[in-house]
């Protein structure tokens, strides 16, 4: 087991994670018809994931069950649960967390280093990329278009459980703000990026306003990006839970 996306994530979050694979428990056979066409690399990544899962769901005190992808890929967490899953070239991580605790959750892990040839155009608006330079300009070893690219992942990931319709790259914008590891080996920081589309009811009401408050982490070959949204109170309290990055510094290595 590692410890790196758990720096991202408040205490109400489960988070399992882990470089290489799991081999328990085993699969569920729904899981296992899943992925029974696909190759290997698919099979084990998709298998450690939900193993992962299943170990972040019993330290909430849930039994085990299938954790099966939706229309649109997204894991099916059970009623009462929010998460997500992330993968890359060795490493795997699941968080959750009850529902009464957390809004919406979205992590995601990409391998540290520069994206291929074109993506950044691809995946971000020129006001982003103008920010990028100058933080660029500040700390050039942090692949800074990875972790914009990240951060936009976790985004969609903590938007469409509770949206439940695509949102693209181009209609969230993105702020990275940066900070030295206590230890001086990585960088690491915070981000905010502000929705801009309309708000569907079901995510207005449990998650709230435009903005969704994360954290970035680079550590040595890994990129990660976490948002843990708070639960938005009633109009009898009215107002969001503080974020849990909107008072917190990064946690010291």
């Amino acid at each position: 087991m590692t410890a790196l996306m758990r720096r991202l994530l408040p205490d109400i979050a489960e988070v399992t994670e882990v470089r290489g694979e799991l081999s328990a428990p085993p699969l569920f056979p729904e899981e296992e018809a899943v992925v029974a066409r696909s190759v290997a690399e698919r099979r084990r990544e998709f298998a450690t994931a939900r193993r992962c899962a299943r170990l972040s769901l019993a330290a909430l005190g849930l039994t085990a069950r299938p954790l099966l992808p939706g229309p649109r890929g997204e894991p099916l967490w059970p009623e009462g649960v929010v998460g997500a899953l992330s993968h890359c070239a060795g490493y795997r991580v699941a968080a959750a967390a009850r529902a009464t605790d957390l809004a919406a959750l979205g992590i995601d892990a990409e391998t540290a280093g520069p994206l291929p040839d074109g993506v950044l155009e691809a995946v971000s608006l020129p006001a982003e990329r103008a920010e990028l330079a100058r933080l660029r300009a500040a700390e050039p070893q942090v692949p800074w278009d990875r972790v914009l690219f990240s951060a936009k992942e976790s985004v969609y990931k903590a938007w469409f459980p509770s949206a439940r319709s695509m949102l693209g790259f181009d209609q969230a914008r993105l702020s990275l703000t940066a900070a030295p590891d206590a230890g001086g080996t990585g960088v690491r920081g915070t981000f905010s990026a502000r929705l801009l589309v309309p708000l569907p009811p079901a995510f207005a009401d449990t998650v709230g306003g435009p903005v969704l408050e994360g954290a970035w982490l680079v550590d040595a070959d890994l990129v990660l990006t976490a948002i843990a949204a708070p639960v938005r109170r009633t109009a009898r309290d009215p107002g969001n839970e503080p974020s849990p990055y909107a008072s917190r510094p990064p946690a010291p290595a």
